[in-house]
């Protein structure tokens, strides 16, 4: 990846762009984040570093973070996290990124977990259907139903939806656009909505996925039945 930063969410708002149209955007609190570790393809195997994001007191870490990061020289840092970035060799340990990282108009993916919801049985769940209401269909009309064969298999097949918790799972959002970057409040505006509940944490990326610009063009149809077909010469069929 090119680009990635550790941030917060603040919550969503709505902005004006420079045609008058409303943008729904989430606001995210992105750095400052510290290089914490360097990873090198000589040592380890491949290249990565280790951003820090969020001051946190010393008595608050566990031994093994406190040691980790006096190692390094950094301030505390309440999250840690680990990216293989494209420019990974030309980033030190104690470096600094900030919102600026990114810019108008960039893909992102943004990672984050998602907010919990309990509970749940399988219609809210997995959105399963309930069964007919009359016909003495009894108090289960929400309940899961049947699960299976009883004598054989005589067991449930792993995967098999049912009742559960709900929520509270990583989630990522994928290709969503940079509305605004603001490098001296730290924040940057994300078009859409972004996973986790206000002040959750998350990751942002340049977004993996491959964006193909389509060109439309007119061409001429060789399909007979069209009057473009008959008559090349046709204002619908000049390129």
């Amino acid at each position: 990846m090119k680009k990635a930063i550790i941030g917060k969410k603040v919550g969503m708002t709505q902005i004006f762009d420079e045609a008058g149209h409303v943008v729904p955007v989430t606001v995210i609190e992105a750095g400052p984040c510290v290089v914490t570790q360097k990873k090198t393809a000589e040592k380890e195997g491949y290249d990565a570093v280790q951003l820090g994001f969020e001051d946190q007191i010393a008595r608050k870490l566990t031994k093994p973070e406190k040691g980790h990061l006096d190692k390094a020289g950094v301030p505390y840092k309440k999250h840690l996290k680990e990216f293989k970035l494209e420019n990974a060799g030309e980033l030190n340990v104690g470096d600094e990124l900030k919102a600026d990282v990114f810019a108008e108009g960039d893909k992102v993916d943004i990672t984050g977990v998602s907010k919990g919801k309990g509970y749940a049985g399988v219609i809210k769940r997995w959105g399963a259907q309930r069964t007919p209401t009359s016909h003495g269909g009894g108090p289960v009309h929400r309940h899961a139903g049947s699960m299976g064969s009883g004598t054989d298999p005589a067991r449930i097949f792993p995967g098999k939806i049912g009742a559960g918790h709900m929520g509270a799972e990583q989630v990522t959002v994928m290709n969503l656009d940079v509305v605004k970057v603001d490098p001296e409040l730290n924040m940057i505006a994300v078009r859409g909505a972004v996973p986790g509940p206000k002040g959750g944490v998350v990751y942002i990326r340049n977004t993996a996925k491959t964006l193909i610009v389509k060109k439309a063009v007119a061409a001429v149809s060789y399909n007979p039945q069209k009057a473009s077909g008959r008559n090349p010469q046709k204002a619908s069929a000049r390129k």
